[in-house]
C-alpha cells in the first residue's frame, strides 16, 4: 500500500509527496502537529496539514530570513524571533558570534519539543547559551517594549489560527517601537501567486509601509510552499537593504551558506513586474 501526503494549495491545485511513514501526530491547544518520513524530502513537518519544514529545502527559507539583515547590519547584538518553532532561524543566527542575545517567542511549546526530537537538523542550536525561549503569545510579549532589539524576525505561519495576529497593524506598530534606531524587521510576507496568498501579501505590505520609512520586499524560491514563489518583507527605520549593505563586513564572518550569496542579496529585491504592480497598487 502506498501512502501519500496531500496538501490543497487551492481548491483546484494539490501538492503530493509519497510518504514512507508517519512518525508523529500530536494535537496541542493551538494546532495539529505531524511529522512524516519521505524519500524525496526526508523528514517533514506539518501544522494543520500544511507544510512547514522539511530536511531538503529548509535551508532556503532559513538562509533568506537571517542573512539578508545581518549583511545590512553586521553589528546586530540583540535579536527577537517570533515563531520559528522548528529552530532553523535560530540555528542560522547562532552562527554569528557577535550576536549577544536571541529571544525566541513561540506560542506552542509542543512544536518546539517535537522538532527537537524529530528535526535535529533545524533545532540543534536552541540550547545555545545566548538563546532564551519564551512559550507565550508573541503579540503580548512585545507590548510595552521600546528600543530594545536590533533585529526582529517574524517567522510565522500563514495569517490563520495562531499566526493571524502577527499580521495586524497593532503588532507591526509594536515591532516598530521595540526596534532600535537602526533596527530591522523581517516578516514572512506570503506569496504573490495564488489569490488568497496574494491578498494577504498586499495587506501585510500596506500595514508595514504605512509605519516604516523603508519598506521593501524580496523573493525566494521554496519548492514545497504553494507555487514555490515566496516573499519576505524588509522594513527599517534607517537602513536600506541595497544602499546600506556591508558585504566587506559580512565576509569577515566567513560563513558558508547554501542558498544566500552577495549576488542573490541584490537580485532578490528585483521583483517580477506583476509583483511590483501589486505592491504599487497598495502604495497608491
Amino acid at each position: 500500500m502506498e501512502l501519500w501526503y496531500a496538501e490543497q494549495h487551492t481548491d483546484t491545485v494539490e501538492f503530493r509527496i509519497k510518504v514512507k511513514e508517519q512518525i508523529c501526530h500530536q494535537e496541542s491547544p493551538f494546532q495539529k502537529i505531524d511529522f512524516f518520513k519521505s524519500e524525496e524530502f526526508g523528514t517533514f513537518f506539518t501544522l494543520d496539514g500544511l507544510m512547514m519544514v522539511n530536511e531538503k529545502d529548509e535551508f532556503v527559507y532559513h538562509d533568506m530570513i537571517s542573512h539578508i539583515p545581518l549583511a545590512v547590519n553586521p553589528y546586530i547584538k540583540n535579536v527577537l524571533v517570533i515563531g520559528g518553532g522548528d529552530g532553523g532561524t535560530v540555528r542560522e543566527l547562532t552562527r554569528y558570534k557577535t550576536i549577544e542575545k536571541i529571544d525566541m517567542v513561540e506560542i506552542d511549546e509542543m512544536v518546539v519539543r517535537a522538532c527537537q526530537k524529530y528535526l535535529p537538523l533545524t533545532s540543534s542550536q536552541l540550547t545555545d547559551e545566548r538563546v532564551n525561549l519564551y512559550f507565550e503569545d508573541g503579540i503580548k510579549f512585545l507590548e510595552g517594549i521600546e528600543n530594545k532589539y536590533d533585529l526582529i524576525l517574524v517567522d510565522s505561519t500563514d495569517p490563520i489560527g495562531p499566526g493571524e495576529g502577527l499580521f495586524s497593524v497593532s503588532f507591526y506598530t509594536n515591532c516598530y517601537k521595540a526596534l532600535t534606531d537602526n533596527g530591522i524587521l523581517i516578516n514572512q510576507h506570503e506569496s504573490p501567486y495564488y489569490e488568497r496568498d496574494a491578498r494577504e501579501m498586499k495587506r501585510a505590505h500596506k500595514k508595514i509601509k504605512d509605519l516604516f520609512p523603508i519598506s521593501k520586499v524580496y523573493q525566494f524560491h521554496m519548492p514545497t510552499y504553494p507555487s514555490g514563489h515566496w516573499l519576505f518583507g524588509f522594513a527599517s527605520k534607517a537602513l536600506d537593504p541595497i544602499e546600506d549593505v556591508k558585504f566587506d563586513e559580512w565576509r569577515k564572518f566567513a560563513l558558508k551558506t547554501k542558498y544566500y550569496n552577495e549576488d542573490l542579496h541584490i537580485g532578490c529585491f528585483a521583483l517580477p513586474t506583476f509583483v511590483k504592480e501589486m505592491l504599487e497598487d497598495v502604495s497608491e
